[in-house]
């Protein structure tokens, strides 16, 4: 799966495409940071909120990865648009990230980015489970390093787990929405579990958090300059950390560290480097967050595949053809994080000895340590996220997981090859005689005289012959005679027979010291107890018959007297249970008269139960009674032992005749016969018994099955829950963008009647049957016009026109589009321009007409009077 993923990252160069962007310079990569922002259920309130409270200039491009209905279009980018100044577009390939940007991901793809550009693929999932947040995330850690910011909002599930810790690894930033304010919280809570958020706030206030971080974070030139001038500061705070902690990060890459420190001190808006001195003298807790921040605790199974597939396939085989029968291999994983790469090398084993099960019988012994104490405890769960799928083939997962309802268990076969501990490598001793060593990604935080140390310290708790793998950017230094390269570009090694190293370098030992914390002894007061407490001791101990209190599980709670001739510790775990530490022949009388005794108050009496110990027999009357009073010891059962006769030698083996009984030799086989039949009686119940216990064992299979099947069940109602809720969000989207087209009808609907309105022209819309649809109320001064006449034909209404040709102008107009103008008189003597034009929509479709009124009674009436002056004129001088 991830080689697909791998795949759909590495593309050519489209040169025929003038749109597509060429590859960016290497230089000017990382000018400005990309936030990723990661949502699901819930994720567009909060996007509303976070893009609402951002501001233009911010010089950072966002792109946001939404969950979506792979079968709808997204309007995400219509929605966004409308609350942010900021350019938002659709996600295209090739598509190159500018700053002030906002870029959404499209429904059904998968989104990820190289070199500052822009790539979709088709979903290796087909439906289900997808992480397209993962997928995106991990990219931009790749690819902007440590300019990558990811955000997580709103949203089920755990998608963005991974991907913040891909972000984390590569001193990127990470804000989580606090889980309080999102609808759905789960999103945010695996993230947080994930790493150690940088932010975590409510959505409208990330942005200004993110930006003034931004402000404050130094460029690379300023950082550089900087590290000569803080080296005090930095000792400081270095040995603020070997207080806190008890280790040492004097060896150190300072260029890591500075990038660590500076985070931190934008994230609390601090300027000055001794200001956050003060506050890490002033606050534990961050010098717990700044310790959990350099240890850069992030790992994934099979992470760097190529090599793992050389792992599986030369290197166990070899390691494994070498050894011989029985014998036990022993690997080392140091700084193993969560576990998640010595839980692969345990898979990669069994794997690999399906194929020689056959012929040897090896075992192979994984030690895994590392510094982080909290992620040991997590390792040791063995209890991953379900985003592990996306590294993990479903093959494995089946095989070597065990689906639960919020994640994978791994399985005990492999969860007992691995052994997790807490261990400071610098400091603390190696595990030695190893056939394989696996230290990826470690050495490349810390400077070369400890990266040399180091591979001393491998060399040396390596067997001749024994493998390490180090990470794809390290190297053994000068230490290249004493390894033979298996694969220069995996960095795969194995320890040559003549070894060059003579002697271990010296490593500082452990300077934390765990403070005891001794009690002063506090003098208990003297108790005086009085003559009849002393003497009720003495009578209970000496005199008073055995007794036994206990539950109603038969749990022992207080025994007074001796009972050893009664009761014997078993063989194993220590069980104080009454029916384990019974001897044999008690320990069948005893279940049933238990189980009498409880039902009610009344004493039950046994008598003469015969006891054999190791060299005796006696005979023993029993008393088992459940407690009515007092009300400390209502419903607990005590037993009381009575002995009947004195203890005899085992080697009488005539029987004691019982107290009422003949001393006849035929009453005695009687008696004899009898107690016969009962143990045969007690045998076949006992059958019975383990005949229904098998069968109730079975039924719990049974019911296991089912729960595994309803579990699976459980897991795709998760997944149509999920889908179903982004389809409900898209059904939001659309609703909101129909209210929004409302409201944008409404408005334009109010312009219209004002606009037509404030013009003081009779206006009348008809549609093509000539029906009224439309008017201004200056139109009512020509028609007798009201509401309820919308609708009618506007040739039924009366008018003070003197227009009886109306109609069939208005019929003209529909047939030939071409307007019609004329001067018309009422019937009172005004005057107005009719004008008769088509009604065209927006599409340009002929919808009806248009008929304007405009009044031109003092134009026309000067026009008479100008004709009727000029009439005069041209008379007179005639005359």
């Amino acid at each position: 799966m991830e080689k697909k993923k791998e795949k759909a990252l590495k593309r050519p160069k489209d040169k025929k495409n003038p749109t597509k962007s060429p590859k960016p310079s290497q230089k000017g990569l990382n000018k400005f940071p990309i936030v990723g922002i990661g949502a699901s259920a819930g994720g567009l309130e909060a996007l509303e909120l976070f893009f609402g409270n951002l501001r233009v200039e911010c010089d950072m491009a966002f792109v946001v990865v939404q969950h979506l209905n792979p079968d709808r279009k997204g309007m995400m980018p219509e929605l966004l648009q409308r609350i942010t100044p900021l350019k938002v577009y659709q996600a295209t390939d090739w598509l190159k990230v500018e700053a002030n940007s906002i870029y959404v991901i499209p429904p059904n793809k998968s989104l990820s980015i190289e070199d500052g550009i822009l790539h979709l693929s088709n979903p290796v999932e087909k439906r289900g489970l997808r992480l397209p947040i993962d997928f995106f995330f991990r990219s931009l850690a790749e690819d902007r390093q440590e300019k990558s910011i990811g955000v997580i909002l709103s949203g089920m599930g755990s998608d963005g787990s991974l991907g913040v810790k891909a972000i984390k690894e590569k001193s990127g930033l990470v804000l989580v929405q606090d889980p309080e304010t999102a609808k759905f919280d789960n999103m945010p809570l695996s993230a947080m579990k994930a790493v150690q958020a940088d932010i975590v706030a409510p959505a409208e206030e990330l942005p200004k958090k993110l930006i003034d971080f931004n402000n404050r974070v130094p460029a690379d030139e300023e950082l550089d300059q900087t590290n000569g001038i803080d080296r005090k500061n930095l000792d400081k705070i270095i040995f603020l950390l070997q207080q806190q902690s008890g280790h040492d990060f004097s060896h150190y890459k300072e260029n890591t560290l500075f990038r660590r420190i500076d985070r931190r001190k934008g994230i609390h808006r601090l300027d000055r480097i001794d200001a956050y001195i003060r506050l890490l003298e002033e606050n534990p807790e961050e010098l717990d967050i700044l310790f959990k921040e350099l240890l850069i605790g992030v790992t994934s199974f099979f992470r760097d595949e190529p090599v793992w597939e050389k792992l599986k396939t030369m290197v166990l085989p070899e390691l494994m053809k070498g050894a011989s029968k029985d014998q036990v291999l022993r690997a080392w994983v140091p700084a193993c994080s969560t576990g998640e790469e010595a839980y692969s090398l345990a898979i990669l084993f069994t794997e690999a000895m399906e194929k020689l099960r056959k012929h040897k019988n090896l075992v192979l012994q994984i030690f895994a340590t590392d510094i982080n104490q909290e992620a040991i405890e997590k390792a040791r769960k063995g209890f991953f996220s379900p985003n592990v799928s996306a590294d993990v083939s479903p093959q494995r997962l089946k095989k070597f997981f065990k689906s639960e309802t919020d994640g994978y268990q791994i399985n005990p076969a492999i969860r007992d090859m691995v052994v997790f501990a807490p261990q400071n490598v610098i400091k603390d001793p190696p595990f030695t005689k190893l056939d394989l060593l696996l230290c990826r990604n470690m050495l490349i935080y810390m400077e070369p005289e400890l990266q040399e140390k180091l591979i001393v310290l491998f060399n040396y708790s390596l067997k001749t012959d024994g493998v390490m793998i180090l990470g794809t950017s390290e190297t053994l230094g000068k230490h290249t005679d004493s390894f033979k390269e298996l694969d220069s570009k995996l960095k795969i090694y194995q320890r040559t027979s003549t070894n060059s190293i003579r002697a271990l370098v010296n490593f500082p030992s452990a300077f934390f010291r765990k403070k005891i914390l001794i009690s002063e002894k506090k003098k208990s007061p003297e108790v005086i107890e009085n003559i009849q407490t002393l003497t009720d001791q003495v009578l209970l101990q000496r005199y008073a018959p055995a007794s036994v209190l206990v539950n109603a599980k038969g749990d022992i709670l207080y025994i007074t007297g001796r009972t050893g001739n009664y009761l014997e510790p078993v063989a194993g775990k220590a069980n104080w249970n009454i029916f384990a530490m019974a001897r044999e022949s008690l320990r069948f009388e005893l279940p049933a008269a238990f189980q009498k005794a409880s039902k009610n108050y009344e004493p039950l009496k046994l008598n003469h139960i015969r006891i054999e110990t190791n060299n005796k027999i006696l005979y023993v009357n029993l008393l088992v009674q459940r407690l009515d009073n007092p009300a400390a010891l209502k419903d607990m059962i005590i037993l009381v032992f009575t002995d009947v006769i004195e203890e005899i030698e085992k080697k009488d083996t005539k029987p004691l005749p019982i107290k009422g009984a003949s001393g006849s030799g035929e009453e005695q086989n009687e008696f004899e016969m009898e107690l016969q039949r009962s143990y045969e009686e007690i045998k076949n119940i006992r059958e019975q018994m383990q005949i229904s216990q098998e069968e109730l064992q079975s039924t719990n299979e049974e019911l296991q099955s089912t729960n595994e099947e309803l579990q699976s069940t459980n897991e795709e109602l998760t997944t149509s829950k999920e889908e179903m809720q982004s389809m409900n969000e898209e059904l939001q989207t659309v609703n909101i963008e129909l209210r929004s087209k409302v409201r944008d009808y409404v408005q334009a609907d109010s312009d219209m009647k004002n606009l037509l309105n404030s013009t003081q022209i009779a206006t009348l819309f008809l549609d093509k049957d000539l029906n009224i649809r439309r008017y201004t109320k200056e139109v009512t001064s020509l028609f007798k016009l009201r509401k309820t006449d919308i609708g009618r034909s506007f040739t039924d209404l009366v008018s003070d026109l003197e227009y009886p040709e109306i109609k069939g102008d208005a019929q003209k107009v529909l047939g030939t589009l071409i307007f019609v103008e004329k001067a018309i008189q009422t019937k009172d003597g005004r005057w107005f321009n009719v004008r008769i034009m088509p009604y065209r929509t927006n599409d340009d479709r002929i919808d009806g007409l248009v008929i304007t009124f405009t009044n031109i009674t003092k134009a026309k009436k000067l026009e008479i009077e100008l004709k009727e002056a000029n009439d005069e004129l041209r008379k007179s001088k005639i005359s």
